[in-house]
């Protein structure tokens, strides 16, 4: 089988999604009722992380071995990346003792050099500019509660960060409508959009985007990597916490996401994360389900 990578949301067509779904609800079942499944036997995933994660770490781990395989956690302090081996002799050399690799780092380019010269799949676990495994998550979460996602309306509250990106490419895989509100200064960056893209609509004001939403989802306001912007984006980002009001817009049976960890009070407040509308922690899980359909599919093709 060729190889294949997923390094944005848009590297898998509709009918790939499709599968991968009807495999991830399998592979829950499977979880739930304590039975074995091991197709990945033997296989060995290797996950570098130059971003610190806990979610992503634990869903991938735990993931590979529930499938049989074995999982190796590297960071930077760990390998020769952190002493300035080039991201192609890295990809070279680990690809050649591993099945499968997962990348959680900064910008987009490092995880599709090191692609080009890997022998093996490998999935983004988080970029600068992407987050594709975790907006598959989310729409997954969708479906088990509320059905196909087609034609529906997300609307999005926040920054303009990896996660924003990545639903964008989602709303055209998937063919639902994406509303966006960002502070000023905020905003989308033209580049990181197809072009063409005719799936979204940009709200000034947060409570406007929210307005017959059947799903509202929001990030933290300083992303990883951000951190000395944090007090100029208090400021910049005052208003556009998911709050009651908010989803008092959406209608009336929307769900809210939150990709985790939260700042309760910040961008969303606690009766709303804490409330019956808040997924978050069916949303939490499904990392772990679909990622495993995922990993299962790069390895060994549709079964």
């Amino acid at each position: 089988m060729a190889i294949k990578h997923f390094l944005q949301f848009s590297d898998f067509t509709l009918d790939e999604y499709t599968y991968l779904i009807e495999r991830s609800k399998i592979i829950k079942r499977k979880f739930k009722n304590y039975e074995p499944h091991h197709p990945l036997l033997d296989r060995t995933l290797v996950m570098v992380f130059e971003k610190n994660s806990t979610r992503t770490r634990l869903s991938f781990e735990a993931g590979m071995h529930q499938l049989g395989g074995a999982a190796i956690y590297l960071n930077t302090r760990d390998s020769q990346l952190g002493r300035g081996e080039p991201v192609e002799d890295a990809a070279q050399v680990m690809s050649r003792m591993c099945d499968i690799i997962m990348i959680r780092t900064f910008g987009q380019d490092i995880i599709d050099r090191f692609a080009a010269n890997s022998r093996v799949p490998v999935i983004n676990g988080l970029t600068n500019e992407h987050h594709p495994c975790q907006v598959f998550a989310d729409i997954f979460t969708y479906i088990e509660h509320r059905g196909s996602i087609a034609g529906k309306t997300v609307a999005w509250v926040g920054d303009a960060n990896n996660m924003l990106y990545s639903w964008l490419q989602a709303a055209e895989v998937f063919g639902f409508h994406l509303n966006v509100s960002t502070p000023a200064g905020y905003d989308i960056d033209p580049a990181l959009v197809a072009p063409g893209h005719q799936r979204y609509t940009v709200f000034e004001n947060p409570a406007d985007a929210c307005a017959g939403a059947h799903l509202v989802t929001t990030d933290v306001w300083t992303s990883m990597g951000y951190e000395e912007e944090n007090t100029a984006r208090l400021k910049a980002f005052d208003g556009w916490i998911v709050d009651s009001a908010k989803m008092q817009r959406a209608e009336p049976d929307a769900l809210f996401m939150h990709c985790l960890p939260a700042h309760r009070g910040e961008e969303v407040s606690a009766e709303v994360i804490d409330g019956p509308q808040s997924v978050v922690w069916d949303e939490a899980e499904n990392r772990l389900h679909v990622q495993k359909a995922l990993l299962e599919y790069l390895l060994l093709g549709k079964l």
